[in-house]
């Protein structure tokens, strides 16, 4: 069967399906024309496990717990594409908490589990703030994929998205530095006035 065909009937997008092809995790042969043809029998029973199905997570992330309906929003806007595209999703993943923030568990747990071929995140900074392209090199090289619902119209807005992150991240860590500062200001002072 064409590799087109063989993806839809295994769940998983064109791509998905090639990068496979790519990686030799598919037998078959590829005509002069480019076509490549999949040797595949379909399953005959209804419940037969198919070994290369795709599971396909969705990944919903809100900064913090005030957001938690949007949050709920953004998850339902996230199934609604992945029925729409005909994607069975094998998991919902919600998580609070940072896009600035490297760990977090939700994410890192999607990440390394490897039966996940397909992430669905609805924008980029969803999944991250920054090293968004690594990640989805890295993926691709496991033969795998992050489908973004709403990538940025041009790259005027992907880099004021950057730039934003920038500027937030760095207050964040000055912020930050100068609350720690002020706890340790008054350690201090609590010290001296108890020594005294």
């Amino acid at each position: 069967m064409r590799l087109q065909d063989y993806a839809k009937s295994v769940g998983v997008c064109y791509k998905t399906a090639w990068l496979w092809w790519r990686a030799g995790k598919l037998k078959g042969r590829q005509l002069d024309t480019g076509t490549i043809i999949v040797d595949y029998d379909e399953p005959e029973k209804e419940n037969a496990v198919n070994p290369v199905k795709a599971k396909i997570a969705v990944y919903g992330r809100v900064s913090s717990s005030e957001n938690r309906g949007n949050l709920e929003t953004q998850v339902q806007r996230l199934l609604s594409f992945a029925n729409a595209k005909g994607l069975q999703v094998d998991f919902i993943v919600k998580e609070i908490g940072s896009g600035l923030n490297d760990e977090r568990p939700k994410l890192e747990k999607i990440l390394t589990n490897n039966e996940i071929k397909i992430i669905i995140v609805e924008h980029k900074d969803r999944l991250t703030r920054f090293g968004f392209n690594y990640i989805e090199k890295l993926l691709k090289m496991q033969g795998r994929e992050i489908i973004v619902i709403n990538p940025p119209d041009n790259d005027k807005e992907d880099l004021m998205g950057d730039f934003v992150s920038v500027i937030t991240s760095f207050y964040v860590r000055l912020y930050g530095q100068r609350r720690t500062k002020r706890q340790t200001e008054k350690i201090i002072a609590e010290l001296e006035k108890n020594s005294g």
